[in-house]
């Protein structure tokens, strides 16, 4: 794997204690070892990564959010050195990090003093992609304010059939995300989305939606085909859903 870390392994940024702080290449970690690996990682939820190290993925947002990761990942181990379990230990950290987000200079300055969920919403939205908006609005959001004001776990994207935070009809893709990597995160997206409208479970519908993302992350000619087919599934849902609507 040496020979394959020279191509992920981007710019080291630090050390904390016995932990070496690298930023690698997510697009790369997800197309070709593991399409789970998100925001950032340590060796307790992926075994690929070195036990000494912490990664964290190149941020295509103009904010740093790297300081929360680190916080998160060495705060995982301090817990887990104590004797908790690996579950236990996120819960504790979970609480630590929205108390945290919610000090930062940031959200105050994105935020203010509202605490209206409109208003909040509308602060998350930076771009529609017209594209691909037609009955579905599909959004570039602030990922960070996402996390701060609804979801620390909201990475890459997101659907209003999966998250009760996100309105209706509506799919968030996270700014973090490369715009070479938008595509199949979108992609993933709406075919989960279409399976949870037929009633299957998120867990269900999201591995489906992993194996097709990884595939097309290999075979990215076929995407255009794929999406297409996933948009026309789609918006049959939604014609379904308005007729049995007027006729309830």
């Amino acid at each position: 794997m040496k020979k394959e870390a020279d191509t992920f392994y981007l710019k080291k940024i630090g050390d904390r204690g016995k932990f070496k702080i690298w930023i690698v290449d997510g697009n790369y970690i997800r197309t070709n070892i593991e399409e789970e690996f998100t925001n950032y990682g340590q060796h307790c939820r992926f075994k690929f990564i070195p036990k000494n190290e912490l990664w964290i993925d190149k941020e295509y947002g103009k904010d740093d959010e790297s300081e929360f990761y680190i916080n998160v990942m060495l705060n995982i181990n301090r817990f887990m050195s104590q004797g908790l379990n690996h579950k236990e230990a996120v819960r504790r950290v979970n609480i630590i990090e929205r108390k945290e987000r919610r000090k930062s200079e940031f959200f105050k300055r994105s935020i203010g003093k509202t605490n209206k969920k409109e208003e909040e919403i509308k602060a998350v939205k930076k771009e529609l992609i017209k594209k691909y908006s037609s009955k579905i609005k599909v959004w570039i959001v602030n990922g960070e304010l996402v996390r701060d004001l609804f979801f620390l776990d909201f990475t890459e994207g997101g659907h209003d059939k999966a998250y009760h935070f996100i309105p209706k009809n509506e799919i968030w893709i996270d700014d973090d995300v490369s715009s070479n990597e938008r595509k199949f995160v979108l992609l993933h997206e709406i075919h989960e989305r279409n399976l949870m409208s037929r009633g299957k479970d998120y867990k269900s519908a999201h591995r489906s939606s992993s194996r097709i993302e990884y595939f097309v992350r290999h075979n990215p000619k076929k995407f255009r085909k794929i999406i297409l087919n996933e948009i026309k599934i789609m918006k049959s849902f939604n014609k379904l859903f308005v007729k049995n609507k007027h006729l309830s």
